[in-house]
């Protein structure tokens, strides 16, 4: 063993500082140098995709990858390779493109919508034909999101509803709407709301479903949405930190993003044990349906929404799960960097053995 751990990074985009680097990357490195173990960071690029694998995998033991895939050179092709490539000749990866296409995609939701934490009607759009047939009727039965694989910070993410609220309410489900319907779409990386007729907007969404993992999820639209977004982050099994999200007050507002006008309150999981006992239950549900159940994430959220349960009770409904690149800038004083460190090298340790 090396005891050795390389964190990937990639040059150039908006998540960096003026170091070039992620603001949480570094204090990544320092906790497992300060640990005991080497770390460094080297940036992807495709043009060295074959250096980078010889040099990695002759002097580490496993690599973090904290890549934004929209930010990636070339695309997320070759650097999926480059990982795949390396969890191959035995490192620890952290994560695999395979855990990031398990739990990041927008489909895991799909995959989940046979439970209690995903409404039952929760579907993905793979290709434009299915896409074009199925969600005018999905429409008739109310308000929906659709939401991209692709992109962040709400981008692709728009909540579509009939103009006409009247039509909306005599409309029998189940129902084909024609494609002059006019609609209402607000997006979440802006609230900004935009007029489309029905077939425009299916035309206009098309782009996200053509190309290399396109897709689309069609999810009913959550009215509770406005009263936040409650995101739990954990490393590994551990919940750190659950974040309240709430959207900016008054319009078609509904997107939980920063860049939306979005506010956000840190809490403890403690402060919210009814959500942290739900998410208890369900995890090894989660692990089962997505991915292998001795593998979970490094580090990954879980995204909820607040519902009305049938007996007017709180209940919560999934509405994303993160693993690709999670950041934590704002928390590094609550010691998260010091507890990824642990855990990967613990990983690293447990194949070891």
């Amino acid at each position: 063993m090396h005891k050795a751990i390389v964190v990937f990074e990639v040059e150039g985009g908006s998540d960096k500082g003026p170091d070039g680097h992620r603001k949480d990357t570094l204090p990544i490195v320092n906790a497992i140098k300060d640990a005991g173990w080497e770390s460094t960071v080297i940036y992807f690029h495709p043009d060295r995709a074959e250096e980078i694998f010889r040099e990695v995998s002759e002097n580490y033991d496993g690599y973090i990858s904290r890549v934004n895939p929209g930010n990636i050179p070339g695309g997320e092709k070759g650097y999926f390779e480059l990982l795949t490539n390396l969890a191959e000749a035995g490192l620890v990866g952290m994560s695999t493109p395979a855990d990031m296409m398990a739990y990041g995609a927008k489909d895991a939701l799909v995959k989940l919508n046979d439970t209690s934490l995903v409404p039952e009607d929760t579907r993905a759009y793979y290709d434009v034909e299915d896409f074009h047939k199925t969600f005018p009727v999905t429409l008739s039965y109310g308000e929906r999101v659709l939401k991209q694989n692709r992109g962040s910070t709400g981008e692709g993410i728009w909540r579509v509803r009939l103009a006409d609220k009247a039509l909306a309410e005599s409309l029998t489900p189940g129902t084909a709407l024609p494609l002059d319907t006019e609609l209402k779409c607000t997006e979440a990386v802006d609230n900004k709301t935009h007029d489309f007729t029905l077939g425009e907007f299916m035309d206009f969404c098309d782009k996200y479903i053509i190309g290399h993992n396109g897709m689309l999820v069609d999810m009913r639209f959550m009215p509770r949405i406005v009263e936040g977004e409650i995101r739990i982050l954990l490393v590994g099994n551990e919940p750190v930190f659950i974040v309240h999200k709430k959207p900016a007050a008054g319009g078609d507002s509904f997107s939980a993003t920063l860049f939306s006008g979005a506010t956000y309150t840190y809490d403890h999981p403690d402060d919210w044990p009814e959500l942290l006992e739900l998410f208890a239950d369900a995890r090894p549900v989660i692990a089962e349906k997505l991915g292998d159940t001795d593998t979970v994430p490094l580090i990954w959220t879980a995204d909820f929404m607040l519902a009305d349960g049938p007996d007017g009770e709180d209940t919560y409904v999934l509405g994303e799960i993160n693993c690709s690149c999670v950041g934590f800038t704002s928390e590094l004083d609550m010691g998260i960097q010091e507890k990824v460190a642990a855990e990967a090298i613990a990983r690293v340790e447990a194949q070891a053995v």
